[in-house]
């Protein structure tokens, strides 16, 4: 019989993550009349907060939903049916979203990956610069990519769009990137950003987080996909004045509040750090083991997460099966392509790095157990690597 779990639950997944005490109090007060005079205090603190860490000064929208209902908000405000949308294939996320325009008529084209890197800037810029006749609406990348553990280097994706001189819009999924890693969408001149609660932002899952520039503004005028629940010009027009246009997640709204303000306390550069470190540590595990990681281009792998690619010959959910009843340790599995080869470590959000060293002892003594062959000392190099990198 499976022995009832004792003691913390680690949770090691690349979202949701930890949520820090502070911000479970923040969520477990008393909810708040949505309408009332008050509300717009809350309102505006947490806009104010979502454009500090997602570094924009322009608008910001929060819609009670998951980053697969950003998705479908960043498509609906800007495209019209047949459009077509440029997607880089770079894990299963990346795959979803394209799934979701297929499902609302756009005309989708897939760049395909192996993958294990982000998108190709150079791909992206030959792609483009074909399209004379500029038949593309809209690109389409994930900027951290949390099935793979391979991030996407956004300001060079723009870059690209820039010498081939296109007019196309650029979406970024950056569900797990806003307050986890470097993320800048009025720099990098994206159009619409999809974020979410549960990764960087150390909320629950419910909410979903949309910024967007003057030109996705303009384009939603002209954008005719259905859109009622995911109209952001109705959610914009209300939110400025402190309300939503339909009832908002409150008590979530409390705890983002909380979570923003914890950031901004730490400071985002030095969580960025902290995250950078944390990552590094986890791959010196990962190489003293004798394993890979799924990411394999070593400018692009994620400081969110560590994709570990299992032996030939070994399942990594059972393997993960044995780690979460032994050791009361959730890890992440491997999706889609990657079901059953991979398992992912997750690095984000509130951890420090005492609780990174445990996890890492429980991978290690797990991959023994599950009679996976490595070599042992996997705690003791990033343990080497937290001291040195202090």
């Amino acid at each position: 019989m499976t022995r009832p779990p004792t003691g913390w639950h680690f949770l090691q997944l690349p979202g949701p993550s930890n949520v820090p005490a502070r911000v479970l109090e923040a969520i477990s007060r008393p909810t708040t009349d949505h309408r009332g005079p008050d509300f717009p205090e809350l309102t505006n603190a947490v806009l104010a907060g979502l454009r500090s860490v997602m570094r924009t000064s322009g608008q910001v929208v929060v819609v009670p939903a998951s980053g697969t209902g950003g998705w479908e908000a960043a498509l609906v405000n800007t495209l019209s049916p047949g459009d077509r949308v440029l997607f880089f294939e770079t894990g299963q996320f990346a795959a979803n979203w394209a799934e979701v325009a297929r499902r609302f008529g756009l005309d989708v084209e897939v760049v395909p990956t192996d993958w294990r890197r982000g998108a190709e800037p150079a791909q992206l810029e030959e792609r483009l610069s074909g399209d004379s006749g500029h038949s593309i609406a809209a690109v389409a990348v994930v900027h951290n990519e949390t099935s793979t553990g391979a991030m996407t280097r956004v300001a060079d994706v723009r870059s690209a769009m820039d010498r081939a001189g296109h007019p196309a819009l650029l979406l970024v999924d950056a569900v797990s990137s806003v307050g986890s890693v470097d993320y800048r969408h009025d720099e990098w001149r994206v159009d619409v950003t999809v974020s979410a609660s549960q990764k960087g932002l150390m909320m629950p899952p419910g909410l979903a987080f949309l910024a967007r520039s003057e030109r996705a503004a303009e384009a939603a005028k002209d954008a005719r996909l259905p859109r009622s629940y995911w109209d952001m010009d109705a959610m914009v027009a209300q939110t400025e004045k402190g309300y939503f246009p339909y009832t908002p997640a409150t008590n979530l709204l409390f705890g983002l509040r909380e979570s923003l303000a914890m950031l901004e306390e730490e400071g985002l550069d030095a969580v960025f750090r902290r995250h950078a470190r944390h990552a590094r540590a986890v791959r010196e595990a990962v190489h003293a083991w004798g394993l890979g990681t799924q990411c394999v281009v070593p400018d692009e792998m994620s400081d969110v997460l560590t994709a570990v690619v299992m032996p030939d010959g070994h399942d990594a959910d059972r393997f993960r099966t044995l780690v979460l009843e032994r050791f009361n340790m959730a890890l992440g599995t491997g999706l889609g392509r990657l079901k059953g080869r991979i398992f992912r470590i997750g690095h984000v959000g509130d951890m420090n790095d005492l609780m990174l060293i445990a996890a890492l002892a429980g991978v290690e003594s797990g991959l023994t157990l599950a009679s996976v062959p490595i070599e042992r000392g996997g705690v003791d190099a990033a343990m080497r690597s937290l001291e040195q990198d202090d």
